[in-house]
């Protein structure tokens, strides 16, 4: 038998949760706020505690900073209102796990027992920085209340306040820089630089230049010494975006910088010492990169020290509206507008193959082309094929020249990769695995749509 504390403001929850806990078998101390709570805390010996996040006054966050000083035990935070916010600061701060109410009784019995198991040894108090450095950064961005994303936002709070080099995954436009900057943000570095590099933006000639930096003469055009964005990150966080993108003898370098934590830039002779946090994400299967010699294993398993799969939109519906009434938001001012049951239902029936990206492009085109102050159906501007019917629109020649049936199936992935990217080629030609030359080849060859 355990002694579990619960804390909660709200005493009909209360007493509901404390029989549960008792039927379990357990011993049950009740406090229906968090000062109430941290007297208790100091004068039993507790095994566990569950607190409710809101609540008036000091909230479940300060009983999370000031817990440990008294007693180290697992604690499990609820609320009935759960964000990414909350759900990554609840765990930065120590939280065992972050559960939603109403809690199902299977899963608070199962979180409770996992809680009863963990160690009792005492966190280190200056692994996490305070929760006021957290709070003055930039708010959060990342949108999603799907139980998916909920495992991401606690990743993100259990990775944040080490220096582990994180590997994020995830389809082009999930958010994978929004998680990055996340992990920044509510780090011990957040006071320092947060330097993004799009590997797949920068030709292969000058990657080393911008990543290393170079001295005076390295190369024709080197008039002056150029610092590298190692050097620009320094005490901060550099995020490697597409880096399954990079190529082989680039590869080589970073593993070398990963594992010395030194670099030499180009045309130097020189090594220099660079504190960074790496953090670097990919849309590639880097597995099947590896097998297929494009990307180094050994970088990988350097790499992937924390793995954090963002989940494409399309596994979770349930997050659509809520991100897209984010981005009318941003955008309405005042008064943002609001989505129609049309318009809704639109939305969630649409496949969303650009992800998250394209859902934001959606809503700003709504926004612009709507004028009062409802989204209606018409407003949203969506490709007429979507990624659960790739043959839409298709009337293949099954019996006709092989290469004719190529071209048409050629030319539809190229106008849905184009559709994913709205319009952007660089991205379509990611997408596709080829050149941007080759797209262009490709497009000019196709010709235009309905052609």
């Amino acid at each position: 038998m355990a002694r579990i504390l619960i804390v909660d403001d709200d005493v009909a929850f209360r007493s509901s949760l404390a029989e549960t806990v008792g039927d379990l078998g357990h011993e049950v101390l009740e406090a229906g706020s968090t000062a109430a709570g941290l007297r208790l805390l100091s004068a039993h010996a507790i095994d566990a505690a569950i607190v409710d996040l809101r609540m008036p006054e000091e909230d479940g966050l300060v009983f999370l900073q000031r817990a440990p000083a008294i007693a180290a035990i697992p604690c499990i935070m609820l609320t009935a209102y759960a964000s990414g916010d909350n759900t990554i600061e609840a765990i930065r701060l120590g939280a065992f796990d972050h559960l939603t109410k109403p809690v199902p009784r299977t899963a608070l019995v199962e979180t409770l027992e996992r809680a009863l198991r963990q160690s009792t040894a005492a966190p280190d108090s200056s692994a996490a920085p305070d929760a006021d450095s957290a709070a003055a950064g930039e708010r959060n961005q990342l949108v999603g209340d799907s139980e998916a994303m909920r495992q991401v936002f606690k990743q993100i709070g259990r990775a944040a306040t080490s220096d582990a080099t994180v590997l994020i995954l995830g389809e082009t436009g999930t958010g994978k820089e929004l998680v990055a900057r996340a992990l920044h943000r509510n780090g011990s570095r957040a006071g320092r630089p947060f330097v993004a590099v799009n590997c797949a933006a920068i030709p292969a000639e000058l990657i080393e230049s911008e990543l290393f930096g170079h001295v005076k003469g390295a190369f024709s055009g080197a008039t002056q010494h150029r610092m590298g964005r190692f050097q620009e990150a320094d005490g901060g966080t550099l995020f490697l975006d597409e880096i399954g993108d990079m190529a082989l003898p680039t590869q080589a370098k970073i593993l070398r910088v990963l594992q010395e934590r030194e670099l030499t830039p180009v045309g130097g002779s020189q090594s220099l010492r660079v504190d960074v946090r790496v953090i670097a994400a990919t849309h590639r299967d880097l597995p099947q990169e590896i097998r297929e010699g494009r990307f180094r294993e050994d970088l990988w398993y350097r790499l992937q020290v924390v793995p954090i799969m963002v989940p494409p939109l399309r596994e979770r519906p349930g997050d659509i509206l809520a991100i897209a009434e984010h981005f009318l938001r941003q955008h309405g001012g005042d008064s943002p507008r609001r989505i129609s049951a049309a318009a809704a239902r639109r939305l969630l029936q649409h496949a969303w193959p650009g992800n998250v990206r394209e859902l934001r492009n959606t809503m700003e085109r709504a926004a612009v082309m709507s004028h009062g102050n409802c989204i209606e159906a018409e407003h949203l501007v969506l490709p007429t094929l979507s990624a659960t019917s790739p043959a839409q629109g298709m009337q293949i020649d099954w019996d006709g020249p092989l290469a004719a049936a190529v071209a048409q199936v050629e030319r539809l992935m190229l106008e849905r990769a184009l559709a994913a990217a709205n319009g952007n080629r660089a991205e379509a030609a990611r997408r596709l695995g080829i050149s941007r030359q080759q797209l262009y080849r490709k497009l000019e060859e196709a010709g235009p749509p309905g052609s």
